[in-house]
C-alpha cells in the first residue's frame, strides 16, 4: 500500500510542477504531457483534491503509512495539495479578469447598448450545479442537427447546428465555432459544447464545423474550409433559422488562430474562389488562445525554430523561404488592417501550447491599427483548452463571452437602423 501511495504523491507533485513552470519558452515538441496534467489540476482541481484526500484515507487505513516511505509520501502528498488549493483560488480571479477586459475594451458602459430583452438573457450568477459535473453538457430547449454537408469532402466539409427549439421571427444571431487540434485533429462535435448550449439556450444558434486536416492538405485549406462553412450559413442559414446578417466567430487554440484570421480576411477572392460574392465579414471575433504569429517577427519568444519545424512540412507545405507569402497569410498579426470587426480575444497565463507572449503582441498591434473595438482577457492561473469541460472558470467565460456577442449584436443593429 505504501508504493500506491508513493505514486500518488508522485504523481500530485508532478501536476504542481507542471502549473507552477513558467510557460516562456516554447518547446520543440508539444509538451502535451505538462498540458494534460497541468488541465487537471486547474479546471479540476475542485475535484481532484477531494478524489485524492479519499484515495489518501483509504490507503492510510490499509497500513500505507506504517513504513518510512509511506510517511514521507503522505508527508509530500499533504504539502503538494496546497498547490491544488492556490489553483483553485486562482480560478476566482476569472471572472474579474473577464468583466475588466470588457470594461476596458467596451466602455463601462457598454451594458447600457444592450436592449432589456436581450439582457434578461444573460445568466447573472454562476452557480455550483452549472459546474459540478464537468461534462453534463446537454441544456432542455436545444435542439442539435447533425452532420450537413457544406461541401462535397465528406465528413471533414460537415456541420453541427445547435438552435433553440422555438426561433423566433426574423431568426437568431449566429455564431460559427471552429474546433482546435493542431490543424491535423479534433472534430466539430468535441468542443466549446458549453459555449454553444449556453447560447442556444438564450437565443442564439451556433454552427461547429469540421474542417479538412493536415498533413492531407496544406494551409490555406483550413482557412479556406471554414469560409466555406460560413458561405454555407449565408446561403442556407435561414432556412435552419438563422439571422445570417449577423455572424461571429469563434474557437480555440488552431480554432483560435483559424478564428483570427476569418476576422481578418473577409472578402478576400482568392480564399474564397466556389463564393466570390458571398459576404464572409463577420461581425464579432473570439479566439480563445490561438497562435498569432508562426515568423515570431517581434521576438515573443526565443524559440522560432518551435513553431516553424512543427509547421513547415505539415501544416504548411512550404517553407518560409520558399513561400514567406504564405506564412505571412498563415500569420493572423501580419493581416491585421483597420476595418475590423469587434475582437474579444482570450488566453491563459499557465498556456502550454500556445504562446502568451505571441498573444499578448498580437493585441499590441490590433489595438494600434483596428478601427474596432480590442477587448483581451489574461486569465491567471490558466491553462490551454479551459472551457472544454464545466469548472467555475469556463462558466464566467461564457458568461463573459455571451455578453460581449449581445454587446456586439446590439451596436451590429444600431448601426443597420442609422443606415436606414
Amino acid at each position: 500500500m505504501d508504493w500506491l501511495l508513493a505514486l500518488l504523491a508522485v504523481f500530485n507533485i508532478a501536476s504542481m510542477i507542471a502549473i507552477f513552470t513558467p510557460r516562456q519558452k516554447p518547446r520543440d515538441g508539444a509538451p502535451w504531457v505538462q498540458f494534460f496534467v497541468a488541465l487537471l489540476a486547474t479546471e479540476l482541481s475542485w475535484l481532484w483534491l477531494p478524489i485524492q484526500a479519499t484515495l489518501a484515507l483509504i490507503l492510510v487505513l490499509a497500513g500505507a503509512t506504517d513504513s518510512g516511505l509511506g510517511t514521507i509520501a503522505m508527508f509530500a502528498l499533504l504539502v503538494s495539495w496546497s498547490g491544488l488549493v492556490w489553483s483553485f483560488l486562482q480560478s476566482q480571479k476569472a471572472q474579474p479578469a473577464l468583466e475588466g477586459a470588457l470594461l476596458k475594451g467596451l466602455g463601462h458602459d457598454y451594458m447600457d447598448s444592450i436592449p432589456r430583452d436581450r439582457i434578461d438573457a444573460l445568466r447573472s450568477e454562476v452557480n455550483f450545479s452549472d459546474w459540478k459535473n464537468p461534462v453534463d453538457y446537454k441544456k432542455p430547449g436545444v435542439e442539435v442537427i447533425k452532420n450537413i454537408a457544406y461541401g462535397p469532402h465528406g465528413v471533414r466539409q460537415q456541420l453541427d447546428i445547435y438552435r433553440p427549439e422555438t426561433i423566433p421571427e426574423g431568426g437568431c444571431p449566429v455564431v460559427l465555432q471552429i474546433h482546435g487540434g493542431a490543424w491535423s485533429i479534433g472534430d466539430k462535435a468535441s468542443q466549446a459544447l458549453p459555449l454553444m448550449y449556453h447560447l442556444a439556450s438564450r437565443g442564439w444558434i451556433c454552427v461547429a464545423a469540421n474542417y479538412r486536416l493536415s498533413p492531407s492538405v496544406g494551409f490555406p485549406t483550413h482557412l479556406t474550409d471554414c469560409k466555406k462553412a460560413l458561405c454555407w450559413i449565408r446561403e442556407h442559414g435561414e432556412d435552419y433559422g438563422m439571422d445570417t446578417s449577423f455572424v461571429a466567430v469563434t474557437g480555440g487554440s488552431a480554432g483560435g488562430h483559424l478564428t483570427a484570421l476569418m476576422g481578418l480576411t473577409a472578402n478576400r477572392p482568392e480564399l474564397q474562389e466556389e463564393h466570390p460574392a458571398t459576404d464572409t465579414s463577420l461581425q464579432a471575433v473570439v479566439p480563445f488562445y490561438g497562435v498569432y504569429d508562426f515568423m515570431v517577427r517581434y521576438n515573443q519568444h526565443p524559440n522560432r525554430e518551435a513553431y516553424q519545424n512543427f509547421a513547415k512540412g505539415k501544416v504548411i507545405h512550404e517553407t518560409p523561404e520558399q513561400n514567406p507569402e504564405l506564412w505571412d497569410l498563415a500569420s493572423p498579426v501580419a493581416q491585421i488592417h483597420a476595418e475590423l470587426p469587434p475582437f474579444f480575444v482570450l488566453h491563459g497565463t499557465l498556456d502550454s501550447l500556445a504562446q502568451l507572449n505571441d498573444c499578448r503582441v498580437f493585441i499590441e498591434k490590433l489595438r494600434e491599427t483596428s478601427n474596432g473595438p480590442v477587448a483581451y482577457a489574461e486569465l491567471p492561473g490558466t491553462e490551454h483548452a479551459w472551457e472544454t469541460i464545466h469548472s467555475l472558470r469556463t462558466e464566467h467565460t461564457i458568461n463573459t463571452v455571451h455578453r460581449f456577442l449581445e454587446w456586439s449584436l446590439a451596436e451590429f443593429r444600431s448601426e443597420q437602423q442609422d443606415e436606414l
